[in-house]
């Protein structure tokens, strides 16, 4: 026979699910279990645990949501069962419910455990999840593309004092750090093209190999990923901070668009930066290839640079600049997606952090191929 424990007001209904013979008694729960319904169904559970002591089995699949007071409520009817001999478990439940009965540093067997899951199944539930992720991602893409877009056509809808201090931030403040490393890119790339050229007698074309691999490819690949290290990790840690701090909730309240005051100025400060820091990673990766070439080649400094302008035309810096600006938008994007994303505490601000970090980097360089791919294809 069917029981069922009346709730009134009615957001929460508790039904004796039949079992075979030998099965554990099971209570499914259907609607909100939180502080307007723990309390009675508490009431009505204890008296079930009171009637017999064959196991119970507490059904979350049919609740919509789960309040701390309804984890307390759980936990408790657990403890009455212990100090009864009747074994409690919980199943049914999401990921997100068992972290909270986990809170209460109760025993394991409080929370039943969920039945394997088939390779099938798990690559169903990857392949959804990835799915969705993607939507979620390219919604945000669009709102914050679109924001930006119009602040630039409208300059007085643009907070221009966060815009200058995130472009100090992400450009002026990264100089060093992209200057030294693109330097050293340069020297490195004329030391080994060197080591082979001398063979043959062509030394000269060191100049050559060097400034069309800057400019065309290293220079805005090595910078795109020293700025999604650096910058991008922050706009990550700030937004999840926010998210975390409950201050993006406070704007949402305050009728300020998070996109407009938040999103818009890292993705115009992050489009600025980007290709500017590129034009100088190409200068000092030139000027590294420059030094091997008198020093180590004991070429001219005018016949190095002479062959270096010969060899660039208008479309190499075009393409390395265009590429530069598609990074940037990529970096800033992932950064504010896996940001504003953010689920739980402190914790999660870190794996945040470090996915968008990753993920960036990935980004550029699929995004990096395909644009070597395509400007070979297209440009020649």
């Amino acid at each position: 026979m069917e029981a069922a424990i009346s709730l009134s007001p009615a957001p929460l209904t508790a039904t004796e699910v039949p079992a075979p013979h030998g099965q554990p008694r099971r209570w499914q729960l259907m609607g909100r279990l939180d502080a307007d319904t723990a309390d009675q169904l508490q009431r009505g559970l204890s008296r079930q645990l009171r009637k017999s002591t064959s196991p119970l089995q507490v059904d979350l699949s049919g609740v919509t949501s789960l309040d701390a007071a309804g984890a307390a409520t759980l936990v408790d009817l657990w403890r009455l069962g212990q100090a009864r001999g009747v074994a409690v478990q919980v199943v049914g439940a999401e990921p997100a419910v068992l972290e909270k009965l986990a809170q209460f540093q109760v025993s394991p067997s409080l929370a039943a455990e969920p039945p394997p899951v088939g390779a099938l199944e798990a690559l169903g539930e990857a392949a959804w999840a990835n799915t969705l992720a993607l939507r979620d991602f390219v919604v945000l893409a669009a709102d914050v593309t679109v924001g930006a877009a119009a602040a630039l056509l409208r300059p007085h809808r643009l907070r221009w004092g966060a815009l200058a201090q995130q472009a100090s931030l992400m450009g002026s403040q990264a100089l060093g750090i992209v200057g030294l490393i693109t330097f050293l890119i340069g020297l490195t790339l004329a030391f080994q093209s060197a080591y082979q050229l001398r063979q043959f007698g062509a030394a000269i074309y060191v100049a050559t190999l060097t400034a069309i691999s800057m400019v065309r490819e290293m220079g805005p690949l090595i910078t795109a990923i020293l700025v999604a290290g650096r910058s991008g990790s922050s706009i990550t840690s700030e937004v999840a901070t926010m998210k975390v701090g409950e201050e993006i909730d406070a704007l949402h309240v305050m009728g300020i668009p998070f996109v407009d005051f938040v999103a818009v100025p890292k993705l115009v400060a992050m489009l600025v930066t980007v290709p500017l820091l590129t034009v100088l990673a190409d200068v000092l990766g030139i000027l590294g290839g420059w030094i091997v070439g008198m020093v180590y080649l004991d070429l001219a400094p005018r016949p190095y640079l002479q062959k270096t302008m010969d060899a660039l035309v208008a479309k190499d810096l075009a393409t390395g600049l265009f590429k530069s600006a598609v990074f940037a938008w990529g970096i800033a994007l992932i950064g504010l997606y896996y940001g504003a994303g953010v689920r739980g505490g402190a914790q999660e601000v870190g794996r945040a952090t470090t996915a968008s970090v990753v993920s960036g980097i990935f980004f550029i360089i699929v995004a990096d191929s395909l644009f070597s791919i395509l400007f070979y294809v297209v440009l020649g």
